[in-house]
């Protein structure tokens, strides 16, 4: 899962992005590269995990992760080239989401003020500010593909008349200043058009309300008005404190745990975020478990069998036979695997069985 980190100068998007960082360099030992763009490779959280080895003995503990990557801050005027715009909303195309940090304080916590690039702190205008950005940007991109589409189209070329279709589409939805995302295709030539353009408004969208340390929960004013605007256009919202975050990154888990109670905080923003991912993404967990090691794995809801065999690797899926699985919960009821077979709840599925989430699975297969 990859997410792309954008905001305009001086939101708190790098205090964040190093916290985030940093607090999973700390927590695993996943590689944390500093290069253009900025780019972390940070553990997701996830208590099953922990529940899983309780029960079954193992080397080693493999969460999924969350590859982010820290865009530079975005000005007014990106898409034509302001700043270094160009460059970084390339690196976007490539984020399976986009993640907003939207300033919601007025003065920063130590009461000092950091001047907002507009000149005053509107939450709902930085929004709109970088969508208008990302949609400039589709709107030149639909633009420099529409010429080579015409002239293949002309030609009977089928994928040339369906990306026709579409940006024709789509062209007057983003002049609207409307995102991508806006418009539905339901014709399957048509969806691998838009997907073959690379839009970047069509990338599903969260944002952070960066909030002061004084209200971790995003309760006040502000991050209130981030939220009904999430809620409105079908997104996701956390409230981070990316300044408390940075602190936490750098405590061992005993003072964290205090200091998160000090706060008023249940958990550090890594696992909120991570949640609020996965539900933007529509995605689910499933974990393997063995003596070297038990591991989470990435799908989409309705992943079926194979396909998320195929996470494991490619010939898992091409050879798959059948997977035996059972549920976390199982292994908490039963303690064991060999009680679960005992008690009759190790299921046999074939490639037609749907995945749940939390399934523990063991992938039979021949190539």
């Amino acid at each position: 899962m990859k997410a792309g980190i954008v905001g305009l100068p001086n939101v708190g998007k790098s205090t964040l992005f190093n916290a985030l960082t940093n607090a999973g360099a700390l927590a695993a030992n996943y590689p944390f590269a500093t290069i253009d763009p900025n780019i972390g490779v940070v553990p997701i959280p996830d208590n099953r995990l922990n529940v899983i080895q309780e029960h079954i003995k193992t080397q080693k503990v493999i969460p999924a992760a969350l590859e982010l990557v820290d865009i530079a801050g975005l000005v007014r005027g990106a898409s034509t080239g302001e700043g270094k715009g160009n460059a970084f909303l390339g690196h976007i195309k490539d984020v399976d989401a986009i993640i907003q940090v939207v300033r919601c304080f007025v003065k920063a916590p130590g009461g000092e003020d950091i001047t907002h690039v507009d000149g005053s702190v509107d939450p709902l205008r930085d929004i709109e500010t970088i969508e208008l950005e990302l949609i400039l940007a589709d709107i030149q991109t639909l633009e420099n593909a529409e010429a080579k589409a015409k002239r293949n189209a002309k030609g009977g070329d089928r994928d040339a008349i369906a990306r026709m279709k579409v940006i024709e589409q789509l062209l007057p939805v983003l002049e609207a200043q409307k995102p991508a995302r806006s418009l539905e295709f339901n014709d399957p030539d048509l969806i691998k058009a838009v997907k073959g353009l690379a839009l970047i408004t069509t990338k599903p969208i969260l944002y952070i309300a960066n909030v002061t340390d004084d209200d971790p929960n995003g309760e006040g004013e502000l991050a209130q008005r981030v939220r009904e605007h999430a809620e409105s256009v079908g997104a996701e919202m956390v409230p981070v404190c990316a300044r408390i975050e940075s602190e936490l990154s750098e405590l061992d888990e005993e003072d964290k745990i205090e200091m998160l109670a000090d706060m008023g905080m249940d958990e550090p923003a890594l696992g909120k975020l991570a949640r609020a991912a996965y539900k933007l993404l529509g995605y689910q967990s499933y974990y393997t478990a063995g003596e070297k090691e038990v591991r989470a794995w990435t799908i989409p809801q309705g992943c079926k069998a194979p396909q998320a065999a195929g996470v494991i690797h490619s010939d898992f899926e091409r050879g798959f036979i059948r997977v035996e699985c059972y549920s976390v919960d199982d292994l908490v009821e039963y303690k064991s695997e060999k009680a679960i077979k005992e008690a009759g709840k190790l299921r046999i599925e074939g490639k037609g069985y749907v995945m749940h989430d939390a399934d523990v699975c063991n992938f039979l297969f021949n190539v």
